[in-house]
């Protein structure tokens, strides 16, 4: 019986460092949380993170994990006509993380977990916008450039904070312009 316990109880424990970490990096920035200070606010020696993680970097990496899977599940059970206001949709719920994507991109050279999570993310998040670019009608030899313009765009405004009103304009003169070259 002991045997199945500890399982659950490292899971929990696991669970509560991330649900932890994931507050404190939206609200404070990755620089500024230390392992110390993820420890004493998750209930844990300093030494005990690393029981469960490698190091910070992939807390983080586990934090955008839960904060991605969340925001694509919701996406997909959206029910929203439009291209533009599925993309504003996305970029309204990925607002909350936007602190962290640049500590993603700065990070991408020297941490393997964030290089990982960082491939992850793209290939989810363009598998899902070439998805949407066909249903709109986009040519499939244009598809590969189209999507990287709209990840880009996305990212773009995840990290210079515009307003929904900036964002829908910036959307609609995009595919403005895109059907106008088709």
């Amino acid at each position: 019986m002991a045997k199945n316990k500890r399982p659950q109880d490292r899971q929990e424990k696991h669970d509560e460092i991330v649900s932890v970490a994931r507050t404190l990096f939206l609200q404070d920035g990755f620089d500024a949380v230390s392992m110390s200070r993820l420890a004493t606010a998750a209930g844990v020696a300093p030494n005990t993170i690393y029981w469960y993680f490698k190091d910070k970097d992939e807390v983080l990496a586990v934090v955008l994990t839960e904060v991605l899977n969340m925001h694509f599940q919701a996406y997909l059970s959206t029910s929203l006509p439009q291209l533009i206001d599925k993309l504003l949709w996305l970029v309204a719920r990925l607002q909350d993380a936007s602190l962290l994507i640049s500590t993603v991109h700065a990070r991408l050279q020297l941490s393997p977990s964030i290089s990982a999570w960082h491939d992850n993310f793209h290939r989810m998040s363009e598998a899902l916008i070439r998805h949407e670019l066909l249903m709109q009608g986009f040519l499939e030899t244009e598809l590969d450039a189209l999507t990287k313009i709209f990840i880009f765009t996305v990212e773009g405004l995840l990290m210079h904070q515009c307003d929904e009103e900036m964002s829908c304009r910036i959307f609609e003169v995009l595919l403005r312009q895109l059907k106008l070259n088709v």
